[in-house]
């Protein structure tokens, strides 16, 4: 057993060691510093990111170490500090090589390590260590503290639940896969964090990506909010965050629509539909037109027109950027069209015509002999044989006067019109993004709907907005890498507007299809995929849950299997000693017995939030979220979504403590087995009281 004196004096010697690991970031940040003032734009935007680079790894700035079995000793940190001139590093930043065993050493595949230690600090104190010994032969060479040497005292070996799960994360975040990456795993599996570090570690060891962008997709605010605040602390503070939503800031979201509406709207066959109301609009007339420029009327047949309709739809060009070639060509036919009848026509200087020219519109014999009685004279390096009075030059003067004149302008609009992404989305699903002029499957999903849908751009319009501009030739930013979180929410129309984002298509990609909630979600990850990236994907699984209590996932895998007949949540570690409790009772009493966490069906939101002191969110909004204490309001209400069974999953899988459960009539048969709670719940009390 270690003695006190034992453990304060490894705490003094560890505090000293990351004592010095301060002094030398704050050298480094006063280097820094320096830099930012530098007269050379350049050079001071690299110094102030420097700077923040080096200001967001304050906390937590050493968290470990490893005494290696050739007597050495490795500090693991959130980044790397060298002193000057010196190879060995005094920290190595988590993601290089030489910290891996930090994460993958066990007993059975120890890669050298003979003990790993943790360290815990409060700003720049160390207040706390914890050491594993990974072999037991050396349990008696050196102190060790915290449950490491409890463990070695008892049994010569120690507890391999935590480093296992580790390792199980660690082989995902040090994937090198180039394609798509599929992270798979039931709720506290740690898919976000796993996501969140393997995106720093490639970013590590592929600093291209620094140049290129990355970005981070996520199902909220709420969440772009925390990893706003974990990335920095792994050393990253570069990555664009975005929900689906914000990828188009210049469209406002502000209405709802129906569940099936939505789930129509984000059908892979809406692309489809989007492309043939753009390019019907190209050259859709049918009948032969008529341009008129200074007076004159030049008619082109619908064989003539068509022809440079069909040149400019053939270039493989966005419809806009056809648009243009197409009315190059238009203007380049009317050019000659006007040329040819110029050449045929000599006038006087009185403006009278003598000479009705050449059918092939060259000037012949009779001509030059009309323009030597008119007094035109050719010049001697002129040929007095047939020629062009208007050459290319005057052609091309031509075409941009044709150009510039309105009426030309509005003949061409009218054959191959301007468009806007609105505009087209308008028309195939409706005004505004009202979808009351859709297919039949909408209208009929619209008849069923007691509320009638307010004017304005929903969430589902915002993948269908993206794809009108994408077909039109609107262009968006590209990424080197994109993480998805929460990616079996995404409909098949927003995994196009993610793909169009990352050219390279190298992705991490993480979700739990037992948790999709949207009817326009994945329901396989080879479905929504395959599109996209045929074979370069691969799938990676996360099978541990430590952070949801066992008492807790007991019950929720009855809603569980519920809906996922012969498959497996994944396994609990931790018990919080604690049951979950059910009761009866009213929205009105539910103040009294909030706890941290209320999740509750949408249409009870409002009031829960006016009317409590605890945060309020449906099941959607705390995806991805995790709180001590969670109540359930209505789980009756939330199970008659289309896919409610999902979502009451998901709000039993946020607590990692305490869950409690308000139903307002009789319970859900999936929670029947609950423990139910008779006494009074007093007031001020939490779910687990």
């Amino acid at each position: 057993m270690p003695t006190e004196n034992d453990v304060d004096r490894e705490l003094v010697l560890e505090q000293e060691y990351v004592t010095a690991l301060y002094g030398r970031l704050d050298a480094l940040r006063e280097q820094a510093a320096s830099g930012c003032e530098s007269e050379d734009p350049e050079a001071a935007a690299r110094w102030k990111a420097e700077l923040a680079r080096l200001e967001a790894v304050e906390d937590g700035l050493c968290f470990g170490r490893l005494e290696m079995h050739d007597g050495s000793r490795r500090y693991i940190g959130r980044a790397g500090l060298f002193r000057d001139g010196a190879d060995e590093p005094l920290l190595l930043d988590w993601r290089a090589p030489a910290a891996q065993p930090f994460y993958t050493a066990t007993m059975a595949e120890a890669h050298g390590v003979r003990g790993r230690r943790r360290i815990t600090t409060r700003g720049r104190v160390v207040t706390a260590l914890d050491d594993e010994l990974l072999d037991p032969d050396a349990a008696g060479t050196g102190a060790l503290v915290g449950e490491a040497a409890l463990m070695a005292d008892r049994t010569g070996r120690m507890g391999d639940i935590v480093t296992t799960l580790q390792a199980e994360q660690d082989r995902i975040v040090r994937d090198g896969h180039a394609g798509v990456l599929v992270v798979q795993g039931g709720p506290g599996t740690g898919k976000t964090a796993v996501a969140l570090h393997r995106l720093a570690y490639l970013m590590y060891t592929r600093p291209r990506l620094r140049t290129r962008g990355v970005l981070v997709i996520g199902p909220s605010d709420v969440f772009l909010d925390y990893i706003g605040q974990v990335l920095p602390g792994l050393g990253e503070h570069s990555a664009v965050t975005a929900t689906i939503a914000r990828l188009r800031p210049d469209v406002e979201v502000s209405r709802v629509d129906p569940a099936g509406v939505a789930e129509v709207k984000g059908r892979a066959e809406a692309a489809d539909r989007i492309a043939a109301a753009v390019w019907g609009r190209a050259g859709a007339s049918g009948e032969a037109v008529e341009v008129e420029f200074e007076h004159q009327a030049v008619r082109l047949e619908r064989s003539e027109w068509r022809g440079a309709a069909e040149f400019a739809s053939g270039r493989g060009l966005p419809y806009q950027q056809a648009r243009l070639v197409f009315q190059q060509r238009m203007v380049e036919l009317l050019a000659r069209r006007l040329a040819d009848r110029l050449e045929n026509v000599v006038f006087t200087e009185s403006g009278e015509a003598i000479d009705g020219g050449s059918a092939d519109g060259r000037l012949s014999a009779a001509d030059l002999r009309a323009l030597a009685a008119a007094g035109v004279v050719l010049g001697p390096d002129q040929d007095d044989g047939p020629r062009r009075l208007l050459d290319e030059v005057d052609v091309a003067d031509l075409c941009k006067a044709l150009l510039a004149d309105v009426a030309v302008c509005g003949v061409l609009d009218d054959l191959w019109p301007a468009l806007t992404a609105e505009e087209v989305v308008a028309e195939v699903f409706g005004e505004l993004g009202n979808v009351q002029s859709a297919d039949e499957a909408i209208g009929e999903t619209r008849a069923g709907n007691d509320e009638a849908p307010g004017w304005g751009w929903s969430a589902a319009d915002i993948p269908l907005l993206d794809e009108a501009s994408a077909v039109l030739g609107a262009s968006a930013r590209t990424f080197g890498h994109v993480v998805v979180d929460e990616a079996q929410e995404l409909s098949a129309m927003a995994w196009r507007m993610v793909m169009r984002r990352c050219p390279a298509k190298s992705m991490t990609v993480v979700g739990d299809l037992a948790q999709t909630s949207d009817p326009a979600g994945a329901t396989s990850w080879e479905q929504v995929l395959a599109p996209h990236v045929a074979d370069r994907w691969r799938l990676a699984e996360l099978s541990v849950n430590y952070r949801t209590p066992s008492e807790i996932m007991a019950a929720a895998g009855e809603v569980f299997a519920a809906q996922h007949p012969g498959l497996q949540p994944p396994r609990s570690v931790r018990a919080a000693g604690e049951s979950p409790w059910r009761r009866q009772g009213t929205l009105a009493k539910v103040g009294a017995i909030a706890g941290e966490l209320i999740i509750a069906p949408a249409c009870h939101v409002a009031a829960l939030r006016e009317g409590c002191a605890a945060r309020v969110l449906t099941p959607g909004e705390a995806k991805g979220l995790e709180f001590d204490s969670v109540l359930i309001v209505d789980p009756a209400r939330i199970l008659d979504a289309p896919l409610g069974r999902n979502d009451l999953y998901v709000a039993m899988t946020r607590a990692t403590r305490r869950l409690g459960i308000v139903h307002f009539g009789p319970v859900p048969e999936e929670l029947a087995g609950i423990r139910e709670l008779r006494r009074r719940v007093p007031s001020g009390r939490g779910p687990g009281a």
